[in-house]
């Protein structure tokens, strides 16, 4: 018995389609209005860069690869609605995502892949580099990933005799306006790694960035376990969405 001439054997998607099934599109092409449309936004991003589109149009661009065979601009749009940028699209919880018709396996693991690489990248600019020289790459890495959290994080990092990060720890998580931080454990977990100074960083999901007391009280704490072992605590900065505050610079340290 011969097969039908129209059976093709196609290798299976690595993600089943994340939207609800929709008609076949004709000779299995993209309508010609979506095509083009993608074809514009890649040769726009080529030739002006991330800067030449915004949030949206940037968005539909890592979409495609997610959704290949659909019209993804109304998605892009609800996220945005949702989430308010693409830094919050990219950093949303997996959890929130999952909720959201038309984000599945496929959408989550592109975003997520390009929230890792915006990690790695941060983060490079400030491993075993002298930090206190590039204070605002420091201060970027922090935002990168720390600032669209929706839980507070308390990270610790580690300074060697010049100032070189040497490592970068999150000591402790807590709940949407609590973060438990231990002066002993920060300082034992100092000398294990033998460094010299520290700068303590955390984040507040509410967006601003005003210590509160227990953070000062918090703050202090630290700042005499230090003194006690000849340690230096340079700064404790706080992530706001857009902003950060310097302990230091406020003349709290």
């Amino acid at each position: 018995m011969s097969k039908p001439r129209d059976f093709v054997q196609r290798p299976l998607p690595l993600f089943e389609a994340d939207e609800a099934p929709v008609a076949p599109l004709p000779s299995g092409k993209l309508p010609s209005y979506v095509a083009d449309h993608r074809k514009r936004l890649r040769t726009r991003f080529l030739s002006g860069g991330a800067q030449a589109l915004p949030d949206y149009e940037l968005l539909e661009l890592l979409l495609f690869r997610a959704i290949p065979r659909q019209d993804v601009k109304p998605l892009a749009h609800k996220l945005l609605e949702i989430f308010g940028d693409f830094n919050g699209v990219v950093s949303a919880p997996t959890a929130r995502l999952t909720e959201i018709k038309g984000v599945g396996d496929a959408v989550i693991c592109e975003l997520k892949v390009v929230e890792a690489a915006a990690h790695r990248l941060a983060r490079a600019r400030v491993m075993h580099r002298r930090v206190l020289s590039d204070w605002q790459a420091l201060l970027d890495y922090c935002h990168t990933t720390m600032a669209h959290r929706d839980t507070e994080q308390f990270r610790v990092l580690f300074l060697d005799t010049k100032n070189t990060l040497i490592a970068d720890e999150a000591q402790a998580r807590g709940t949407v306006n609590h973060v438990p931080a231990y002066p002993r454990e920060v300082a034992k977990r100092a000398l294990e790694l033998n460094a010299s100074a520290l700068i303590l960083v955390h984040n507040h999901p509410s967006g601003d960035p005003t210590p509160s007391e227990a953070d000062i009280t918090m703050t202090q704490q630290i700042n005499q376990a230090c003194q006690a072992l000849c340690l230096t605590l340079h700064d404790h900065i706080i992530i706001g969405k857009s902003q950060e505050l310097s302990f230091r610079s406020e003349g709290l340290l």
